[in-house]
């Protein structure tokens, strides 16, 4: 099987890790010929690139194809697609994120190449202003003819996208974003060093939030819970991993507030490293306004934590009330500060929800097991063009 697989840019992030798993496993584990192209990884986030370029498959770094609408730009990007697609030869071209998504697909038709698009989270969304979310809504409707088949993380993509117009029912599937569950099962260092170095105590309940520092990633609503959080338990803590151009605000509204003592902030931090950092963590907070199916989630419950999260995109899925931990409304504070305060008086209670967690999700989210089904997904569409 030759796969081309099309990503807009190979930052540290959910959608890119879940795009590199594929890309490894087809190639390491499948024997499958398998090409990755993308654009430049630029910004805070970090680069997957260098982990890229040692997997042994055919990578290609079109600078032109980038994040932002630029229309000579992405002429360019758009022409040099086709001329790649055309030295490739795939059977199959399986398109990722925004920007790639429609210049691949449209690169795909020109070649009459079949598609298959994953939405890891949706191109229109909470927060966007009402022309690019319609402007996004339009593009999604023209190439939703030319794709054979949408692989979602979480019906919630699935129900966006229907709700929209866009496609019919069979033509998707939900395949949860798999990861390297084993190191979240067996962290490289122990809770006790890693909370050492973080300057955290035995004491101290580490409320842990992973995501870039960046608008609709939520930081705010847990700065505004810490305030009568730490008033009402003095040895709550907070832990931000991960970095982004918000960082200088939201250290200066907690220095403002005399908050500094009760957060710690890692910065950018190699992605092998936060199975070690969730298992520092006693509660595992994800605050963001939007989301597919956000990899915390999952991860955190398979380190044996309880988490909780606003109610937006797939949450809700692996986020089950009394069950795994607690799902609130998007933006919601009070609610916020009474989840972390119950999990926070309650040991028994966080080792419970954690645990449920980690028995019912530690192999639906094996990246072994999501590239299976993905490459089941490949044959069907490959049998269903002859």
């Amino acid at each position: 099987m030759n796969v081309a697989h099309i990503i807009t840019r190979l930052i540290l992030g959910g959608a890119q890790e879940n795009t590199l798993h594929n890309v490894e496993d087809q190639y390491s584990l499948h024997g499958d010929k398998v090409s990755l192209i993308t654009g430049p990884a630029e910004g805070p986030e970090g680069s997957l690139i260098p982990r890229a370029e040692m997997g042994g498959f055919r990578l290609e770094i079109i600078p032109e194809m980038q994040r932002s609408i630029r229309p000579l730009g992405d002429w360019r990007a758009y022409r040099k697609l086709i001329q790649l697609l055309r030295e490739i030869k795939p059977d199959l071209v399986h398109t990722h994120s925004s920007k790639a998504g429609i210049l691949g697909r449209y690169a795909a038709r020109k070649l009459g190449i079949p598609v298959v698009h994953s939405i890891h989270g949706a191109a229109f969304h909470y927060g966007q202003p009402k022309l690019a979310y319609r402007a996004f809504v339009a593009a999604e409707k023209t190439v939703a003819g030319w794709t054979k088949k949408y692989i979602c993380v979480a019906d919630a993509m699935r129900d966006a996208y229907l709700a929209e117009g866009i496609s019919t029912l069979e033509n998707y599937v939900t395949i949860h974003s798999g990861f390297n569950v084993d190191p979240f099962l067996n962290p490289p260092r122990s809770r006790e060093e890693v909370r050492k170095k973080l300057q955290f105590e035995d004491h101290h309940i580490v409320v842990g939030k992973i995501g870039r520092l960046f608008h609709l990633k939520g930081h705010e609503f847990l700065i505004q819970a810490a305030k009568d959080v730490i008033a009402s338990n003095d040895n709550v803590r907070f832990l931000f991993v991960g970095d982004g151009n918000l960082r200088e605000n939201f250290e200066k509204t907690i220095r403002e507030a005399n908050l500094s003592e009760y957060f710690r902030f890692t910065g950018l931090v190699p992605t092998a490293e936060i199975p070690e950092l969730m298992n520092a963590m006693d509660i595992v907070a994800h605050t963001s306004q939007w989301e597919g199916l956000a990899r915390v989630l999952p991860q955190g419950l398979i380190s044996g934590k309880p988490v909780i999260s606003y109610d937006v995109g797939g949450a809700r899925e692996v986020v089950i009330p009394q069950e795994t931990g607690y799902l609130l409304p998007r933006d919601s504070v009070t609610e916020l500060r009474d989840a972390i305060l119950e999990l926070a008086s309650d040991a028994a209670l966080r080792n419970r929800l954690g645990e449920i967690g980690r028995s019912r999700f530690s192999n639906v989210f094996r990246h072994e097991t999501m590239t299976a089904r993905i490459r089941e997904v490949y044959q069907e569409v490959l049998k269903g063009e002859g």
